[in-house]
Order: structure tokens, then sequence, then C-alpha cells
């Protein structure tokens, strides 16, 4: 099992020690390191920045959104910034749900994600491996574009610049039953947002086909600390804002994963309590287990105990969400 050091998103401003950790990382061996977006910086840019003050750890998007780009931008992002690394780029992408794409893209959550999952990744593939020009007749995604309010004009193009890698590494973040195990057929990896190492039997049927070569890259928060309950807050405080805030009462994947994962009263109940303003209480009535489940934290003896757990399944990479430079290191010697 590899890691991976996870970045996510820009708060307020640009992450001062985004650029130390990456370097740290690379120090210690970590085999990749990741950037996210949500509503605020985006994915690649960041990870141009930290390529260009690195020079061996891979470089992974997790997630860049769909519904930010056409397939045929992201491409061109990930050849870019593929060539510029010397062949290092990972690309990973997600869907993202109805209030994220409709309420900040501006755009309508499609209908059939599944559908649109796959045309994107057809086309993303298409412009990769440069065989021909770009052409789908697809629903979400037709290259080139036949719609009503269209002039007729567009004619199949091929990406003027040569791909570095044609079978550039492309990874997906499924939430869905369906749209996990669409994603171990077309892609070359799953993110999953949460994985519990106890808890298999969440994703087994998803996961039957898996294929050799294939990569699991969960996230886990990670703290070296005395005090589990107080290492766990914002493992929780992480938890009450996505399975509260990021989705629609009436459709909220993160949640319905928690569900899935065995704690379906849990996870109506902090949405619950965080659609109605009490955040704090949101954040309290995450179950310590749950949080304690996905992450690693505590002493060095309980991580690596823990750590064990994480190895003896299918995970290939865990991408550890950790700003203290410490941790990163534990990790490390505990790993290697």
């Amino acid at each position: 099992m590899r890691l991976g050091l996870a970045l996510g998103y820009w708060g307020r401003g640009p992450s001062a020690d985004h650029v130390p950790l990456a370097q740290e990382a690379e120090r210690l061996g970590y085999h990749s390191v990741w950037t996210a977006e949500s509503w605020g910086s985006d994915a690649f840019t960041p990870l141009t920045w930290i390529a260009a003050q690195t020079s061996r750890i891979k470089l992974g998007t997790a997630v860049a959104q769909m519904a930010a780009r056409s397939p045929t931008t992201t491409a061109m992002h990930a050849l870019t910034l593929d060539h510029l690394s010397g062949g290092r780029m990972m690309l990973g992408l997600g869907l993202s749900g109805p209030q994220v794409v409709e309420g900040w893209y501006g755009r309508p959550f499609p209908k059939s994600p599944l559908t649109a999952t796959r045309e994107y990744v057809d086309v993303v593939r298409q412009v990769l491996r440069r065989e021909a020009p770009v052409e789908l007749d697809g629903r979400f995604h037709s290259h080139p574009y036949r719609g009503p309010d269209g002039t007729g004009l567009g004619k199949p193009l091929k990406s003027i610049t040569h791909p570095l890698r044609a079978e550039l590494p492309v990874l997906l973040g499924a939430e869905g039953p369906k749209n996990i195990a669409q994603t171990t057929r077309i892609a070359d990896g799953w993110l999953p947002l949460y994985w519990s190492p106890t808890r298999p039997q969440a994703y087994e049927a998803s996961l039957a086909d898996l294929r050799d070569g294939f990569l699991i890259a969960p996230m886990a928060r990670a703290h070296v600390c005395d005090d589990l309950a107080e290492g766990l807050l914002p493992v929780k405080a992480m938890l009450g804002f996505y399975i509260g805030g990021m989705g629609h009462a009436a459709r909220n994947f993160h949640a319905d994963l928690m569900a899935r994962m065995g704690f379906e009263e849990e996870a109506r109940r902090v949405q619950e309590l965080f659609l109605a303003g009490r955040r704090e209480e949101a954040v309290l009535a995450v179950p310590d287990a749950f949080a304690d489940d996905i992450s690693l934290v505590g002493p060095r003896e309980r991580i690596a105990e823990r750590l064990e757990l994480w190895r003896k399944g299918p995970v290939t990479d865990l991408l550890v969400l950790s700003s203290d430079p410490p941790t990163l290191r534990v990790l490390a010697e505990l790993n290697s």
C-alpha cells in the first residue's frame, strides 16, 4: 500500500503550507500528492505550482469536478500538466451533486449520472489517445455539438498537442453502488470518499469484478495524538459539513453513503441538525465510531495497529489528509 498526501482545496485563501508539505512528503517517499476543488480554488493550478517545486512525486486531482469543464478542456489540463511534470499526472474526476452542479456551475445535474460519467471519460480517453478526431454521439457530451441551437459547422478535431502518455491514469470519485461498479470497468482507479477497513461489505458487491492493476485510493484524515476524542473532532467537523451541508435534504450522496455503511439513523440526524442551523450539534452528533473507522487518529501504537487493517484489504493507495509533518513522518515510518 502506497502513501499519498491529500491537500484538499483552499479555504479563504492560498494555503502557505501546501508546497512545503508536498516537498516533505516527497522527501519521505510518499508516492503522490492530491489537490481538490469545491466552489473556490480550482484543482489544477495549485497542482501545477506544486509540480514546479517537486521532482518525483506523482500529481493527482481528488477530485476535479466534471461540471466545471467540458471533457476536452479537462483532457487539455491533464495532458499539459503531464508534459510539464515529466509524466507525473493522475486525473481524478468526480460528478459532484445537484446542489453544486446547479447552484455553482449553473448547469443541470444529469438525470443519468452513469451515462454522463461514461461519456465524459470516453471523450477524455479519445483526446489522450489521439488516434483520431474526437467523435461521440452522446446524450450529454456530443462531439461535434449537434444540438438544435448549434450552427452545424462544428467538425471533429484532434488535439494539436501530442499527449505525453496515451494511458494517463483516470480515476473516479464514485459513491453510489452502480457508479462504483461502472468505475471498475471504465477507469484505472477509484477514489472512495469514505473507506472503513472494518466494513468491507459496504462496497463488496460493487467491487466484485476488480481487474489487476486497478487502483483504490481512499482519503483518510490522520493525526498522531494522545487524546483520541480530541483528535477525532476535526474528522467529525468534516463529516458534519459533508453529510449535513454538501447536498439537499432530499438528495445528499454523502449522507446516503454513511447510511449504507451502517449509520443510517445517525446520518439523518446529522443532516437534520445541520440544515436547521445547529451546526455544532450536528458535528457532535457524528458517531465517534464512524469518524474513527474512516481515519487514522491516536497514539503511534494505535495508528500502527489500525494501519495493518488498511493494508489487509484491497486499498492500493492511502491518501493521507494531514497538515502535520510529524504525522506524515510517522506514517511513512510505519508503512516502510
